[in-house]
């Protein structure tokens, strides 16, 4: 157990039907927290979470649903926004000096409109919960590909990297209100989304990363535990890496 103090606390946690999502949900209510299940899918969950059928695009959507959070327990002491999607492609792709393709606004807006505008959503429906309850915990899914970059991906770089600053922005506004405000950035983590891929770029990946293999949800996981805990109660506008080395070793 990291902190008794935890058993009880009322955790929102979006994207939280497979992946990160569902192991960061898994593990608070390990800890006796009390769990509400955001995501467009509706998987099986344990009997006690609150299921919510929740696009984190659409701000009536998430009032409606922080707002059956609230009349279920009264309150939502941490927020995990984790929902999020890839579309890859290079912004403009060359074949023998001629444009071949490019990214397209749809696959620009789709990543943007989950990845960023879906965390500003989420948290403008739950911070006033947290300011008339006297404090709170929000904690942000963001990447290393947020830090520093990647081939083939404009817009999930772009959605990471803003989602940076609004943890940072976030962390000076609400800490005043005893609001704590977190990121963390993964590496290469085994989700569903990499098992898909050949096992020889699996392989590549491995060898980029200095403790050669890729991290488990279970330990990103971890990590948004230990932030949401009272061992981190002087931490706020940081971003936690947890990518086995792999910026280094890039």
């Amino acid at each position: 157990m990291i902190d008794t103090a935890l058993s009880g606390k009322v955790v929102v946690v979006t994207g939280a039907a497979a992946g990160i999502g569902r192991a960061t949900a898994a593990r608070f209510a390990a800890e006796g927290c009390r769990i509400a299940a955001w995501d467009v899918s509706q998987p099986e969950y344990p009997p006690d979470w609150l299921a919510q059928k929740v696009d984190v695009r659409d701000a009536a959507q998430v009032e409606a649903a922080a707002a059956e959070v609230i009349q279920r327990w009264g309150r939502i002491d941490v927020l995990v926004n984790i929902a999020g999607i890839l579309r890859d492609g290079m912004l403009v792709k060359t074949k023998d000096g001629a444009v071949v393709s490019s990214m397209s606004d749809e696959a620009f807006d789709a990543v943007i409109n989950v990845n960023l505008r879906g965390v500003f959503v989420c948290t403008r429906a739950v911070v006033p919960h947290m300011i008339t309850q006297g404090g709170g915990v929000i904690l942000n899914a963001t990447s290393v590909v947020g830090l520093y970059g990647n081939f083939g991906q404009t817009n999930y770089v772009a959605s990471k990297a803003g989602v940076i600053g609004m943890t940072k922005t976030w962390a000076r506004e609400f800490g005043r209100h005893n609001i704590r405000v977190n990121a963390v950035a993964p590496g290469l983590i085994s989700t569903e989304i990499l098992a898909a891929m050949p096992e020889k770029v699996l392989d590549g990946m491995r060898q980029h990363t200095p403790l050669g293999r890729l991290g488990r949800p279970e330990e990103i996981a971890e990590a948004y535990l230990w932030l949401a805990s009272s061992a981190a109660s002087f931490v706020t506008g940081a971003v936690l890496s947890v990518d086995g080395g792999i910026v280094t070793g890039t």
